[in-house]
């Protein structure tokens, strides 16, 4: 008899790895698996959820797009954790909310500000987003031994991708005060997913961290996203760290 398969990400337990990537676009998880996997396999594809499995240096890994947005990233990480994965790494792009950073550059959350609404569905708001550390210090590392530029610090996770553009909401200045308000707290990013990552991620005891790529100009300018700088680093820096914390799931 087949083995029961996860309603939304169509997974059945024993199909994935431990150690498990987190991408959004469900094209980048193809993308991932065939460019950087050797021996890349589908597992599953429907809806927003494109999975696949393969090996990095030797160690079996597995990649799982999550769609936009906490809700369905949400869906895809309790599913990957009821078929016994372990260890994530979201791996995503972001705004910048620092101006000192640039397109192409890294960054890596210890944190996300629970700036969305899926997360408060789990716990109360005074509940913090938090990274796994080891996951942060392995990110950290293998960034560093690749020279990779980065940064680490806290994300900001938001359910409105156009609400980083002051003039397509409702209220303007007050949207440019909440920005001023994020990057005089020292917050590096924004993008819509960690937050409730981190959450379910201390929920369930399984270690989650982000690192994202900067693909524009700071929140709260006319522009919109004026690079899509290449994946390499990005990806690469993941899979050194996930890999790194293989056997440290627990």
């Amino acid at each position: 008899m087949e083995p029961e398969r996860e309603y939304h990400i169509g997974i059945a337990p024993g199909e994935m790895p431990e150690l498990v990537l987190l991408p959004g676009d469900p094209q980048r998880s193809e993308m991932i698996a065939k460019r950087f996997f050797d021996n890349p396999q589908e597992v599953a594809h429907r809806r927003e959820y494109w999975s696949f499995r393969g090996e990095y240096k030797g160690v079996p890994v597995g990649v799982c797009s999550t769609g936009i947005g906490c809700p369905s990233a949400a869906i895809a990480l309790e599913e990957l954790v009821g078929v016994g994965c372990r260890v994530f790494m979201r791996v995503g792009t972001a705004g910048a909310i620092d101006p000192s950073l640039k397109a192409g550059d890294l960054v890596i959350f210890t944190g996300s500000v629970r700036d969305e609404g899926t997360s408060r569905q789990y716990v109360p708001t005074i509940y913090p987003a938090i990274a796994d550390p080891s996951v942060v210090i392995a990110l950290s590392r293998a960034a560093e031994d690749r020279g990779v530029p980065h940064r680490v610090g806290i994300g900001h996770s938001k359910d409105a991708f156009y609400s980083e553009h002051p003039d397509l909401v409702a209220d303007p200045e007050g949207m440019r005060r909440r920005w001023a308000a994020l990057r005089k707290a020292n917050v590096l990013a924004t993008e819509m997913e960690s937050a409730v990552l981190f959450v379910i991620g201390q929920l369930r005891r399984v270690r989650v961290g982000t690192v994202c790529i900067i693909i524009g100009e700071p929140v709260d300018r006319e522009t919109k996203i004026t690079e899509k700088p290449p994946l390499d680093d990005l990806i690469l820096v993941a899979l050194d760290a996930l890999v790194s914390l293989a056997g440290a799931s627990e």
